[in-house]
């Protein structure tokens, strides 16, 4: 039999154990650092195994503590949970959500759930950080992020949202009349092309096209770099250059022929934006109402040819 103390200790170990951080499990158990390592340290003598390598840059599990790990943890965050639907039943979920997601996202996504989501969950706040830049979000203190595909890191629970999204490079009819078309990718070497970068990164973003079943990219040159996607816009109707743009931004463009739609036969739609998060083993339940309204409110819509090519600044081979 297991001493009721024994639940307390090896749910402290398994915060720990998931977090790799004593401070951090600290925090989410509501106790101290000093408090936690004594619990951890007490059960490994009851054991008479160490479980956890400690040093003062990291913590990492020993062998006995990985196998530790694999026995309890779920059978913990099953009970964790079954506690935790007991304590919702008697109260509205309440507190804040600190959401990061690009500006495209806010609009497409946030925005129509607002006004519902806002008066459903009155006990919940939800701070939201908006922009494009490409951020370790879980280590600057946010609950959550909305974000194409190809910037998410390995490690996120990552639930689609919406339908594929699919970029195209577009250009004035002015510039076309001066420069030409292009008839290839390729091509685009040869042209004065409106670059963008990501916001914080030091490279401009490669443009992808799809062709015989694969992704590759093209690294175009021209006379601008932009950290916006709207003054890139606005750089193409001026007759800059070319730009490469998601279709849905410039479709009233489009349709008033303001911009003309180039090389349509080598640009595939593709996965777009997720809602991602950090693996926990109990989500906050005020998470839990943002994620559900997402899912219920934008099931995912998808097609073939997944993109593959990305410049993710998360992947060394990127």
């Amino acid at each position: 039999m297991i001493h009721p103390s024994e639940f307390g200790a090896l749910r402290a170990f398994v915060a720990v154990a998931e977090q790799r951080s004593f401070s951090r499990a600290a925090e989410s158990l509501g106790i101290s650092p000093s408090a936690l390592s004594q619990t951890v340290r007490g059960l490994e003598e009851r054991l008479g195994q160490r479980l956890l390598n400690r040093t003062t840059r990291s913590v990492s599990l020993t062998e006995a503590g990985a196998a530790l790990l694999a026995d309890v943890g779920g059978a913990l965050a099953t009970l964790a949970e079954a506690f935790d639907s007991v304590r919702q039943a008697s109260r509205e979920p309440g507190g804040t959500v600190r959401l990061h997601c690009f500006h495209s996202a806010a609009r497409q996504f946030i925005a129509p759930i607002l006004h519902d989501f806002t008066r459903g969950y009155p006990n919940i706040v939800l701070d939201l950080t908006i922009d494009d830049r490409v951020i370790d979000f879980v280590a600057e203190g946010f609950d959550a992020a909305i974000r194409i595909g190809e910037v998410i890191e390995r490690d996120m629970v990552a639930i689609p949202l919406g339908r594929e999204i699919r970029q195209i490079a577009v250009a004035s009819p002015a510039y076309l009349a001066e420069h030409g078309t292009p008839a290839t990718p390729r091509e685009l070497l040869k042209h004065r092309c409106i670059q963008w970068r990501w916001p914080g990164q030091s490279t401009p973003y490669a443009w992808e096209f799809h062709e015989n079943g694969r992704w590759f990219a093209v690294s175009v040159d021209g006379p601008v770099i932009s950290s916006s996607r709207s003054f890139t816009i606005e750089a193409a109707l001026a007759g800059v250059g070319i730009a490469f743009l998601e279709e849905k931004s410039v479709a009233a463009h489009l349709a008033d022929r303001r911009l003309v739609a180039l090389l349509e036969e080598w640009s595939a739609p593709f996965p777009g934006f997720y809602l991602c998060y950090p693996r926990q083993s109990v989500m906050p339940p005020a998470l839990r109402a943002l994620v559900d309204a997402l899912k219920d409110r934008f099931r995912p819509v998808r097609g073939p040819a997944p993109k593959t090519v990305g410049q993710n600044p998360f992947d060394p081979s990127g």
